[in-house]
C-alpha cells in the first residue's frame, strides 16, 4: 500500500472519529456530515445552545452574539454578561443579529441536521453542528479554534482538556470496581430527578470512575422515587439545585441516607457554568477534576483551589477571589487550600492562555513573591 493511500486512509478514519474537519479552503465537514461554506472571516457567532454558548466563549469571547439563556450572578467580566440573551434559536432571532454563522453543540441527530439546513436556508448563515461527547472536546476546541481564527488558544486549550480527559481519567478507571463509590446524582428542585449514565449530564461522573447508581433505572427513566433511593443508599449525593441541598438536611426522608449522615451531600458548584451539567459542554473539564478528589479524597495531591482559580482565570477570564472560592469549596466537599491560589499570578500580556478581551477586576489576591510571571500552561493542565 502506498503512503499517499495509507494517508488518504487515516485522514478519512480521523475525519470520521473526529466529525470536525475543514473539508478545503472555504469549506467545513460538520460533525453530522454536512459540508458547509464559511465566510472568509468571523466576526460575530450565535450559539444555538447553551454548550454552544460555552464553547464559543472559551475560545473567542469578543465574538459571541448573545447568551441562549440567562446567566446567574457569577462574577462573568461585565462586557460578556451584558450580551443580549438571545433566547430560542429561530430565523427572526438570527435575521436581527445578523451573525458570520451559527454553531450548535449537542447530540447529533437526523432531526438536529435537518433544522440546521432548514435554518441555514431560511437565514443564509452557515450553521455547524458540533457532537458535544466529553471524549471529543479536545478536537473540538481544536477545530473551532481555526474556524474562529483563535488557533492557538484552540491547541493550548485542547491540551489542558486532553489531560484532563485522559490522564485524570485513566488514574481513575484503575480503581477497583468493589473500591468505587456508588454515586446519585440529585437534579432539580426535589432531588428526585438524576442523569443516567451514558447521558452528556452524567459524563463526569462516569468518566471519573464512580458507579451511578441510576444504572439500575431503565433506558430513557430519569425520575426517582424516595424509595429507590433508600434501596440504592448510595455513598455519595451531588446535588444540583441549592435550595434543595439546604432542604435536603432537614429533610427525615433525606436524612437517615447513608450520605447525608457521613456528610457525603455535596453541592454542584454552578456559576457561571455547571460543574457537570447544565449545560453539557466543555465547562465539565473541572468538574472531573473536582469529582476525582470528591470520589477519592486520598489519592490526589492536587491542589483543588488552585486548579479550581486557574481553570476558571484560563477558559473564563474570571478570577476568583479569595471568598468566592471558599464559598464553593464550602458546599462542594473541597478542603482548604494551604497555597497562595494561581489566580493571584499577574495577567498574562495578551498569551494564548488567556481569553481575548477578558476584564482584570480588581481586589484580587496579591501575587506571589519571587514569583516570575506565568507564560505557559501549568504543568498538570498540559498532556503527558
Amino acid at each position: 500500500m502506498s503512503l499517499r493511500l495509507r494517508a488518504a486512509i487515516a485522514a478519512a478514519f480521523i475525519s470520521l472519529v473526529i466529525g470536525v474537519l475543514p473539508a478545503a479552503a472555504g469549506e467545513f465537514t460538520d460533525s453530522a456530515g454536512r459540508i458547509v461554506v464559511l465566510p472568509e472571516r468571523v466576526s460575530r457567532v450565535m450559539a444555538a445552545d447553551p454548550a454552544a454558548a460555552v464553547l464559543v466563549y472559551v475560545l473567542a469571547p469578543g465574538k459571541l452574539a448573545g447568551w441562549p439563556q440567562h446567566l446567574p450572578p457569577s462574577g462573568m467580566p461585565p462586557r460578556y454578561a451584558r450580551l443580549p440573551v438571545t433566547g430560542q434559536l429561530s430565523a427572526a432571532t438570527v435575521t436581527q443579529l445578523r451573525p458570520d454563522l451559527i454553531i450548535d453543540s449537542g447530540p447529533v441527530t437526523p432531526e438536529r441536521a435537518a433544522f440546521a439546513n432548514q435554518m441555514s436556508q431560511a437565514t443564509g448563515v452557515p450553521y455547524l453542528l458540533v457532537d458535544n461527547s466529553f471524549d471529543r472536546t479536545p478536537s473540538t476546541l481544536r477545530t473551532i479554534g481555526r474556524v474562529l481564527g483563535v488557533t492557538n488558544r484552540g491547541d493550548d486549550l485542547a491540551g489542558s482538556a486532553e489531560h484532563a480527559i485522559n490522564a485524570l481519567r485513566g488514574r481513575l478507571l484503575i480503581q477497583p470496581t468493589d473500591q468505587r463509590p456508588r454515586v446519585y446524582y440529585a437534579r432539580g428542585p426535589s432531588g428526585l430527578e438524576t442523569a443516567l449514565p451514558g447521558s452528556g449530564a452524567a459524563a463526569s461522573i462516569d468518566a471519573a470512575g464512580a458507579i451511578n447508581v441510576a444504572t439500575a433505572l431503565p433506558p430513557g427513566q430519569a425520575a426517582v422515587t424516595v424509595q429507590q433511593l433508600h434501596d440504592w443508599n448510595p455513598d455519595i449525593i451531588i446535588v444540583q439545585d441549592r435550595s434543595f441541598y439546604v432542604a435536603a438536611r432537614r429533610n427525615p426522608a433525606w436524612a437517615n441516607l447513608t450520605a447525608v449522615r457521613k456528610n457525603k451531600l455535596v453541592l454542584e458548584p454552578s456559576q457561571p457554568f455547571g460543574w457537570i451539567d447544565d449545560p453539557a459542554g466543555l465547562n465539565r473539564l473541572i468538574g472531573l477534576y473536582w469529582l476525582s478528589q470528591v470520589f477519592y479524597p486520598g489519592d490526589s495531591q492536587d491542589d483543588l483551589q488552585s486548579l479550581m482559580a486557574d481553570f476558571y482565570d484560563h477558559f473564563y477570564g474570571i478570577k476568583l477571589t479569595d471568598a468566592q472560592i471558599a464559598a464553593i469549596s464550602k458546599t462542594a466537599g473541597i478542603p482548604p487550600s494551604d497555597t497562595p491560589h494561581l489566580a493571584a499570578l499577574p495577567p498574562l500580556p495578551g498569551g494564548a492562555n488567556t481569553v481575548p478581551g477578558a476584564v482584570n477586576e480588581p481586589g484580587r489576591r496579591g501575587v506571589l513573591p519571587n514569583t516570575p510571571p506565568m507564560t505557559t500552561t501549568p504543568s498538570y493542565l498540559m498532556p503527558k
